[in-house]
């Protein structure tokens, strides 16, 4: 079972920077992706970033040139990087990271962490 554990939220005013770490346990090495989800209130969750196979990157339009996703497979982590924070950043950001393996699917998911962007 794979255990995933993130850090890294808080409070910034706009314009700030936070880094978001995500780490893996439990059988991290054979993950296929990691990525980044966010759930702002009353919406729904959406992807923000992914990193595959240890190189490939996505990141939605909406935080191009201000966020980045990226990883180190010795410690089974990801990170994001943003900058330039704006208040439509404010969410619970999820780490998440897939796998396939018998012929199944496997998504896993952390416990979020806040981050609050003020004007």
């Amino acid at each position: 079972q794979v255990h995933l554990r993130e850090s890294g939220g808080g409070l910034v005013q706009a314009g700030g920077s936070l880094r978001l770490s995500c780490t893996a346990s439990g059988g991290g090495s054979s993950l296929t992706s990691m990525g980044w989800y966010r759930q702002a209130p009353g919406k729904e969750r959406e992807l923000v970033a992914t990193l595959s196979n240890g190189r490939s990157t996505t990141l939605i339009d909406a935080v191009k040139g201000r966020f980045a996703i990226s990883g180190d497979n010795a410690r089974n982590s990801i990170y994001l990087q943003m900058n330039n924070l704006k208040p439509d950043d404010t969410a619970v950001y999820y780490c998440h990271a897939y796998k396939r393996a018998w012929g199944k699917d496997y998504n896993y998911w952390g416990q979020g962490t806040q981050v609050t962007v003020s004007s």
